[in-house]
């Protein structure tokens, strides 16, 4: 079902792209559960519902405020796709946060609230989840990230792809209990991939005690993560080059054999400086042309952000998806 983002605003800060896939290939999975949030700076809206794209605008949202989202619906604990659908219709709701104080307070309530929606309708399977990746945009202010989940942020260059969220996976788990090295956790979260997750927004964590799941979300920081991952605290301010892309995207781009050598294919696509829209093509494009060995089907959703250098034009630039199926 083609679709096109027109007429969204993100100048003169940046470009702005996504798009939604159900999956790739013959093999793909019977919905997509995957969704995405954008609100551009003049309170235009996006996200998925029943797998299609919604366009709103959003009454009141100051001029120059951003926010974008990807996430990835928890399938296999029953109403993954319900669980991202009603954590992004919250997103649209929540109002723009100017500190990581205020997102995050927002966030835990959000969060409270949709425990609470979803507590009983959760029977045998368990309580549903979701991840989060978020960017909120404050205008003329440093980009706020927000991380819960797998899902991942990249930032990209000519040299490499850099991942700058930590994976909630059990092999995090043990590298915050000294369990588990540097090289160890690399090669279990990057290396390889593993549909196991330990934390997610609704659901909650195992990262507070592993013999239980917590009903609250754990913020990994530089006070609980080992030095070598100190760095990449899940809620930080977040200093973008104008000189790299920053790629939002769910584990469906890493599902394979070898993740870390996919990736690494990523930096080759921003020959000629594409725009926004052209990596976002060009990402799916990889996917269903030359996909990595031992690729399983998964959803995917991938939003690219560039930042524009300060003599941009101010005219407003468009958001656009590569005409790819949502």
């Amino acid at each position: 079902m083609p679709s096109t983002l027109a007429d969204f605003r993100f100048a003169p800060s940046f470009d702005v792209a996504v798009a939604s896939r159900v999956g790739v290939g013959s093999a793909t999975r019977s919905e997509n559960q995957d969704n995405l949030v954008v609100i551009d700076f003049d309170g235009r809206a996006c996200h998925l519902h029943d797998q299609l794209p919604v366009i709103s605008t959003i009454t009141g949202w100051p001029a120059g405020h951003g926010r974008l989202a990807v996430l990835d619906g928890m399938g296999g604990h029953g109403h993954g796709r319900e669980a991202a659908e009603a954590l992004a219709a919250g997103l649209l709701a929540m109002p723009p946060c100017a500190t990581l104080a205020a997102l995050t307070a927002h966030l835990d309530v959000l969060h409270a609230m949709l425990q609470a929606q979803f507590a009983d309708g959760a029977g045998a399977t368990g309580r549903p989840g979701t991840t989060l990746t978020l960017l909120e945009l404050p205008p003329g202010a440093t980009p706020l990230l927000y991380h819960v989940g797998d899902s991942r942020l990249y930032e990209l260059d000519a040299q490499q792809a850099t991942a700058l969220t930590v994976d909630h996976v059990p092999a995090t788990g043990a590298a915050l209990a000294g369990r588990l090295g540097e090289a160890d956790w690399w090669r279990e979260v990057h290396g390889r991939h593993a549909p196991q997750i330990a934390q997610a927004f609704i659901l909650g964590n195992a990262f507070a005690d592993p013999s239980r799941l917590s009903d609250g979300l754990f913020s990994l920081t530089p006070a609980n993560l080992p030095c070598w991952l100190a760095h990449l605290p899940d809620r930080r301010a977040l200093q973008l080059r104008t000189d790299a892309a920053y790629v939002l995207a769910t584990d469906g781009f890493w599902s394979c054999a070898q993740p870390d050598m996919f990736v690494a294919r990523w930096p080759a696509l921003l020959v000629d400086a594409p725009a926004a829209a052209t990596l976002v093509e060009r990402l799916f494009g990889l996917m269903e042309h030359e996909p990595p060995a031992g690729l399983q089907p998964d959803n995917l959703t991938a939003l690219v952000l560039r930042p524009l250098p300060r003599h941009a034009d101010e005219t407003a630039l468009p958001l656009h998806d590569d005409g790819a199926s949502y």
